[in-house]
């Protein structure tokens, strides 16, 4: 039998529910984990075995007075380090906020209290979740468990590597472009990005407000289903939040009528693909048609413009929301300043690292005077444009199929002096955050190097349930998430 840190959710929560595991027994084969291969990922930035221990004891009282408060009850989760969780550090992966500690809990924190999973510590990311390596955070680099050598994918990398190498059974990242799919997909996982407002943002620090959301990521798609249950919903603390019925999506998994008709964007199969990857991808594709479902292409023309617009209206509202880092009320205060706009410019300097300057000159410039209508205006009606592609192509199909990096991942260090290549890395996740759409990365095999990769499947607004239906149709028959890598 696998060790209890690489078993999925669903299957714990049945093994917690018989009693033949107790949250004690689960959580210290967690910590054991962490403790024996941390210092080779460093996915962490905090941990608190002490404090998940009493958690623990906690969950399996509850248990044997028959007040289980769920199938999460006792699971430990690991949270990206810019989601608040009262009392604890949040660095957002920045040295600008390294002693800052969050006040509240944020909506989905409070929600998985309440269906009393084990919060299991504090994970690396990029800053402010700007990259996609994990090579931007201000504290240390997160190493891909499949191979130590790579990067992890970004900016959720801690979070997809702790569930890749038993650190943590499940994780909460945040998904702006990309940052939930592309590591998930790099560290042969599950990542779910939902639609835009299913998930409270409350709570969430902030990098682009209109393209942000919170998703799991887990070893299968069932886990996922478990974990948006719980996080989803309509919440009053965020203005964006979309009112909607929330179906049960761990049942609706096999219910869901079938066989659907799935789209393949032709844009999404051109060059820039690494060969390996495609052949992967077009065995997932053989997949669905063998059970039935018809294969369209389809076109999504914008598809070209989604790169330009993600980093103008990403970097402008970065710009914005990141203003508030000023020295003055919670963040890095410099020491080397004599007066208000010294401390400004010198707490920032001093506590931004060089990616995240890199944006907010950038979304500074777009936004300003002169520049607002060339640049930041032109890009919202053509990411209208964007949406409306999308929107278009499920007059015909019910979901589409693409990859979700161009290539596996890559060395360490082998981009970070090419920002350009480093962006390109999320050309075929940008769209999705663009248009609002739920997205999800389900592993689909290895290529030469034996190095994980994902497929990505794009739903409906709002449809989760079908997206994770369809999903789980492939990722039930194949499991590729819940193989191991050797640390």
């Amino acid at each position: 039998m696998p060790e209890l840190y690489y078993k999925s959710a669903a299957d714990l929560s049945r093994l917690l529910a018989s009693g033949e595991i107790s949250a004690r027994e689960l959580i210290q084969s967690v910590i054991d984990r962490t403790q024996n291969v941390e210092e080779k990922v460093h996915a962490f930035l905090r941990f608190d075995p002490e404090a998940a221990l009493a958690k623990a004891a906690q969950c399996d009282e509850r248990r044997s007075a028959g007040k289980s408060l769920g199938p999460l009850d006792g699971i430990p989760v690991a949270l990206k380090d810019l989601i608040c969780e009262s009392g604890q550090g949040l660095t957002c992966g920045s040295r600008i906020l390294e002693k800052y500690v969050s006040p509240y809990d944020a909506t989905c924190v409070a929600k998985l209290k309440e269906n009393g999973t084990i919060l299991w510590g504090r994970m690396n990311m990029d800053e402010f979740a700007m990259g996609s390596s994990t090579e931007n955070s201000g504290y240390q680099n997160t190493a891909n468990p499949w191979d130590v050598s790579r990067i992890p994918g970004g900016s959720s990398g801690g979070s997809a590597a702790a569930v890749a190498a038993g650190e943590t059974i499940a994780a909460l990242g945040s998904d702006t472009g990309g940052s939930i799919r592309q590591p998930a997909s790099l560290c042969g996982v599950v990542g779910l990005k939902p639609s835009y407002g299913l998930v409270s943002r409350y709570g969430l620090a902030a990098f682009a407000s209109s393209l942000d959301q919170i998703g799991p990521i887990t070893r299968t798609v069932e886990d996922s289903a478990l974990l948006l249950q719980a996080i989803a919903g309509y919440d009053t603390l965020d203005s964006t939040s979309y009112q909607a019925d929330i179906p049960d999506y761990t049942a609706s998994l096999n219910s869901a009528p079938k066989p659907w008709k799935l789209g393949l964007p032709k844009e999404y199969f051109e060059e820039g693909l690494d060969p390996q990857i495609r052949q992967l991808v077009e065995k997932v594709i053989d997949f669905y048609k063998s059970e039935g479902c018809q294969i369209i292409e389809v076109s999504l023309p914008h598809t070209n413009l989604a790169l330009p617009v993600y980093y103008v209206l990403a970097p402008a509202e970065a710009s914005s929301n990141l203003a508030r880092y000023d020295g003055v009320r919670y963040s890095h205060r410099s020491k080397q300043a004599n007066d208000h706009v010294g401390l400004y410019f010198k707490s920032r300097g001093e506590g931004f690292g060089p990616e995240v300057k890199r944006r907010i000159i950038l979304g500074t410039y777009v936004l300003s005077s002169g520049y607002y209508d060339a640049y930041y205006l032109r890009a919202q009606k053509v990411r209208t444009l964007i949406r409306n592609d999308f929107l278009e192509a499920f007059k015909q199909v019910d979901a589409l199929i693409t990859p979700v990096s161009p290539t596996a991942a890559f060395k360490i260090g082998e981009r970070s002096g090419d920002p350009l290549s480093m962006y390109l890395s999320d050309i075929y996740t940008l769209s999705v955050n663009l248009a609002g759409l739920p997205g999800i990365s389900v592993p689909c095999g290895f290529n030469s190097d034996k190095m994980p990769v994902g497929v990505q499947l794009i739903g409906q607004p709002y449809r989760e349930a079908e997206l994770l239906s369809i999903a789980h149709l492939y990722d039930s028959v194949h499991r590729f998430g819940m193989e191991h890598p050797v640390l």
